[in-house]
């Protein structure tokens, strides 16, 4: 399953649709500092904002490593919850009041009502509920940087926390090995909650990550060194430096794949084939944000040690525990699927296992499949361009699991593992692949059904068309492809 973080790496001004929120007004008309850096560099006050707490985490994460680690739990409690409502409030101001009501209530829900249905449902209705409506009062046909992108983040984690709490009230026998790897036996203070709630390495935009591993952080445990600090240096820096050069792609490329550009007339008078090459590399070079973003939030997580995730088997330390992003996987996959793998992956992993394996009762795949992928659907937001795009992801990993399996129980199997043809059929693949990624993600930028709609009708709807008539097409090219059992049966 796929999802695309809510938040939008800016750029030059008038490229993305970022808009300043209120802090950015007040800004302007007091000719803040920051607002002359900004309107320098090209990009918003709120942008400029957000730019900086992302990478204020490292000098935070190498405080926390030197002066805080296998200190007093409330004091390292303490920190994350004023770090984080300090980096709350200097985005959003006075709006970081939700946050702190949702945290609240979340805690009085876990005390009051204990590990029961009751409470999970009661955190589930509630969270949601307060994102949406956030979501429904906030809403413009632009994306604009304000108090509901990192509350989505927010949103999950504390739902999480609730499941994971009720699950440690159940029989041990009764859960999953997955279940038992995060469910928590003591009852978490307030302070607890706030500092996990808050941890500046996860606060704005992600990544996900549990109760458990949060209480292992503050005792000291996640580190390759027993009693000591985690040697994490080195792999954060790496991540750092990998994000950058993602961000020095997205910079120097962006502004020349606007958004905006979809809804020209020059867009629209181009041939048909300049506009798909067009969707293709936009698709690409968009998604380079997420993975600048993504990265370097990873790295403040393992400077910290929170990435910390064990020993593989030849004793080398793995610091993967908050990978958002498989990259290597995700630059030379020529699948849909591999990109989905490679893409989110904490986001993912969260829907997996509260949305999609606790809807296992209902007996069908499809059914968990779909009702995952409309949850991340509205957590995303109320546009129809979400919904949009997540039900073409179903849709296109639905055709290449058929296709796949279509391909390996037919002949064509032998001729396109030919070696001579690898090559050719990589390079083809990996271009259909970018232009049907690039797609679905037309709505998910856009947002709204006027201007995807304008999208998909200058390029005949080209991605519905295909996968449409594949889905309807593949049982019948199975018939004629792959040989029934009875017919082998006979023939030997």
């Amino acid at each position: 399953m796929k999802s695309c973080v809510a938040w939008e790496w800016p750029v030059r001004k008038g490229v993305t649709g970022v808009k300043s929120g209120g802090r950015g007004k007040m800004a302007a008309a007091g000719g803040s500092v920051l607002y002359r850096v900004a309107d320098t560099l090209g990009a918003s006050e709120a942008a400029l904002r957000l730019i900086l707490s992302i990478f204020l985490g490292y000098p935070l994460a190498l405080f926390q490593r030197y002066f805080l680690f296998k200190k007093e739990p409330s004091h390292i409690h303490l920190f994350n919850t004023v770090t984080g409502l300090g980096i709350a409030y200097f985005n959003f101001g006075s709006q970081l009041y939700h946050s702190i009501l949702c945290v609240v209530l979340n805690f009085l829900i876990l005390r009051l009502m204990g590990r029961t249905v009751t409470a999970v449902f009661t955190s589930f209705c509630f969270q949601m509920g307060y994102l949406l409506g956030g979501y429904y009062y906030t809403a413009t046909d632009n994306y604009d940087i304000k108090w509901t992108m990192p509350h989505c983040v927010l949103t999950l984690k504390l739902i999480g926390l609730t499941f994971d709490y009720y699950d440690g009230g159940k029989n041990k026998e009764s859960l999953t090995e997955e279940q038992k790897r995060y469910f928590i036996l003591g009852v978490p203070s307030l302070v607890e909650v706030c500092g996990f709630s808050y941890y500046y390495g996860g606060f704005l935009v992600g990544p996900q990550f549990s109760m458990c591993s949060y209480q292992k952080l503050v005792r000291g445990e996640l580190t390759d060194v027993e009693g000591q600090r985690p040697n994490s240096i080195g792999p954060a820096m790496n991540r750092l430096c990998l994000g950058l050069f993602f961000l020095v792609i997205y910079t120097v490329i962006g502004p020349h794949l606007p958004d905006n550009y979809f809804l020209s007339d020059e867009y629209a008078n181009q041939p048909f084939w300049y506009r798909c090459v067009y969707m293709t590399i936009w698709g690409k070079v968009t998604l380079y944000k997420y993975v600048t973003c993504w990265l370097v939030t990873e790295g403040v997580c393992i400077l910290s040690g929170l990435g910390y995730n064990g020993k593989d088997e030849n004793g080398q330390a793995q610091w993967d525990a908050c990978a958002n992003m498989k990259v290597w996987l995700y630059e030379t996959t020529p699948l849909f699927t591999g990109t989905i793998t490679s893409f989110n992956i904490n986001t993912n992993a969260w829907v997996a296992r509260y949305i999609f394996k606790r809807l296992r009762f209902l007996g069908s795949k499809a059914i968990s499949q779909s009702a995952a992928l409309f949850f991340l659907a509205i957590w995303h937001g109320l546009h129809s361009g979400y919904l949009v795009c997540f039900s073409l992801e179903f849709l296109i990993v639905t055709v290449e699991r058929q296709t796949m399996d279509l391909i390996k129980a037919s002949p064509l199997n032998v001729i396109l593992s030919m070696p001579l043809l690898k090559p050719v059929l990589y390079m083809v693949q990996q271009c259909f692949h970018w232009l049907f990624m690039g797609y679905p993600l037309v709505p998910f930028c856009l947002f709204t059904w006027d201007k995807w709609l304008k999208v998909y009708l200058s390029v005949y709807f080209i991605g519905h068309v295909i996968f449409l008539l594949l889905l309807f097409a593949l049982p019948y090219l199975r018939r004629v492809l792959v040989p029934r059992k009875d017919k082998l049966q006979k023939s030997q």
